[in-house]
């Protein structure tokens, strides 16, 4: 899953794809690059950012949704919101997955929008509002506290008649440096839940900060964990770097034959 901010202030990309110009070349470059899914971000979920609201959210992704539709029409996109409201509207104007940080706890009418669109759903875990989630978090048990959350959102999901649902136990939102790799290390009880699990630790915070170096200067350490959590039984990574992650797949694969 390659990952398309058109913000302007993500942690490690913001500004740089907020003209459709720049989006396009961006996104063709990420198919080229083996791409299976193009990740459509336009509120920034960094910790301490602010809320845009979901008006201006849409104003930043039809634009962008519709020229990728008609420049590349094969391409399956999906869109991150948290807003009911805009998962309507950007399925109405092409989106196939909607990629929900909150997992349905930022808006009550998420679950019954995503069961009446009959769409993929990303199934996120999150510590909180990015505005505040890295104040003071803590758990009881942090893959305990995760792996019981995801799996009361599956069941509310599947009394609601959805079942095509992707899990992500929510790397660096509302977590602690020690809580990310508790998590990481522990993955594979992720896959216990029977749904497909994605991982998106592409150039986060438990990486540069842990090594003490830049977003910048984070693909390595990057790789090396998306080589791990494939270990692990990751099945979707969501990235920036598409085609070092394509590798990483590709050398994972051998492995496993």
């Amino acid at each position: 899953m390659g990952i398309l901010n058109v913000t302007d202030d993500s942690f490690y990309d913001g500004g740089r794809y907020v003209k459709i110009k720049d989006i396009l070349k961006r996104v063709e470059i990420m198919l080229d690059e083996g791409a299976d899914f193009i990740d459509i971000g336009a509120q920034s979920s960094r910790p301490g950012a602010k809320e845009i609201g979901s008006e201006q959210e849409l104003e930043r992704l039809i634009p962008a949704i519709k020229a990728i539709r008609k420049e590349f029409p094969q391409a399956l996109l999906s869109v991150d919101t948290w807003h009911s409201e805009v998962a309507r509207v950007v399925t109405d104007e092409g989106a196939d997955i909607i990629n929900d940080i909150s997992g349905g706890t930022f808006d009550d009418k998420m679950f019954e929008t995503i069961a009446s669109l009959n769409v993929p759903y990303v199934l996120m875990h999150t510590g909180g509002r990015p505005e505040n989630m890295q104040k003071n978090p803590s758990y009881d048990d942090v893959v305990q506290d995760v792996l019981f959350f995801l799996s009361e959102k599956i069941r509310q999901l599947h009394l609601l008649g959805l079942s095509d649902i992707i899990i992500d136990p929510g790397f660096g939102f509302g977590k602690t440096l020690e809580h990310n790799y508790e998590l990481m290390n522990a993955l594979e009880h992720f896959t216990f839940l029977e749904k497909a699990l994605l991982v998106g630790i592409s150039r986060k915070s438990m990486i540069y900060k842990a090594l003490g170096i830049t977003p910048d200067e984070a693909l390595a350490g990057t790789t090396a964990l998306n080589m791990f959590a494939l270990q692990k039984g990751a099945d979707i990574l969501r990235v920036h770097d598409v085609k070092e992650a394509k590798q990483t797949i590709e050398v994972f694969r051998l492995l496993k034959n």
